[in-house]
């Protein structure tokens, strides 16, 4: 066995100890009993309305992502877009070694299009750093609407305001292909997360909550910035230790917080499963055998060479 695929190997089972890790952490904090007595109250209509809010979010998150494709010259149709954005989800959340979802679909991209992995690097790249926009200014509204944080509102207001300006300064020197559609781009970015926000106040409607939305939104919002960090698979348990904490500095019920993160994942991985469909069936994405992810890695680890 090579060093290289000792490596992905060895990443993998680091992820899975971490996730496995952390959740045993979070269910020695509360009480899980508890936890499957608010499940089985929970509303099962609410739930699917947070599943139909978040599938939302995704399809809006494969335009964004397109729209970069198309600034690169990449011209692919939304709904072919939107079935290889479900196939890198599925592998995202299930295969947490090895080259992961989205460097899986540059190596797809690449190969069937003929384009410069460096190109379809940078868009996927300034896709994530779009979302990532987006989650930090509704973040730095929720902090505007919690008084019990002491922190004056010019802060956060100022904050994001010259991160943005920067951010476009950067973007339309340096990257002018991808500044062009720059405002619809970071409006879908917003779309994203604004749907993902209803998502989880649906979920906790769900759990039959009835009082401050906006310390859960902004606790959710944060540990989703760690979860962000690839240190575990798909985010479990890293999600649910920032909840805890939330929990802890807000005062919060921690039951309700990490059974909002736990339901959030299912629903999310509920609809990456859905990309599983094109493994099987990979007609749907025009071809007659998809690439092993095996393959994807070779490449990425040539690349790095």
């Amino acid at each position: 066995m090579d060093k290289k695929r000792l490596w992905n190997i060895s990443k993998t089972v680091g992820k899975l100890c971490i996730t496995a890790a952390a959740l045993y952490w979070v269910f020695r904090q509360v009480n899980v009993k508890d936890l499957k007595e608010a499940l089985v109250d929970s509303n099962p209509l609410f739930l699917l309305f947070a599943f139909l809010a978040y599938a939302g979010s995704i399809l809006i998150a494969s335009s964004r992502l397109n729209g970069f494709f198309r600034g690169m010259g990449l011209i692919l149709s939304e709904r072919y877009n939107f079935k290889l954005y479900l196939l890198g989800a599925c592998y995202n959340l299930f295969l947490p070694g090895g080259v992961g979802g989205d460097g899986y679909k540059i190596f797809f991209l690449r190969r069937k299009f003929n384009v410069k992995g460096r190109q379809l690097l940078s868009a996927v790249f300034f896709d994530r750093l779009s979302g990532l926009w987006a989650l930090c200014l509704i973040t730095a509204a929720l902090v505007v609407f919690i008084p019990r944080l002491q922190i004056p509102n010019e802060i956060p207001m100022v904050a994001v305001a010259l991160g943005t300006v920067a951010y476009y300064v950067v973007l339309k020197r340096y990257f002018p292909i991808y500044s062009k559609d720059f405002f619809l781009t970071h409006l879908k970015a917003l779309g994203v997360q604004s749907m993902q926000v209803i998502a989880t106040i649906l979920i906790l409607y769900a759990l039959h909550f009835d009082g401050k939305f906006s310390p859960y939104l902004l606790m959710f919002l944060l540990s989703s910035l760690v979860a962000v960090i690839p240190f575990s698979a798909g985010g479990l348990g890293l999600r649910e230790v920032g909840n805890i904490y939330g929990a802890q500095v807000f005062a919060l019920d921690p039951h309700l917080a990490v059974l909002l993160s736990l339901l959030f994942y299912f629903i999310s991985a509920a609809l990456a499963l859905m990309g599983a469909y094109f493994v099987f069936h990979p007609q749907g994405l025009g071809e007659d055998k998809l690439p092993s992810t095996a393959e994807a890695a070779q490449q990425a680890d040539e690349d790095t060479e």
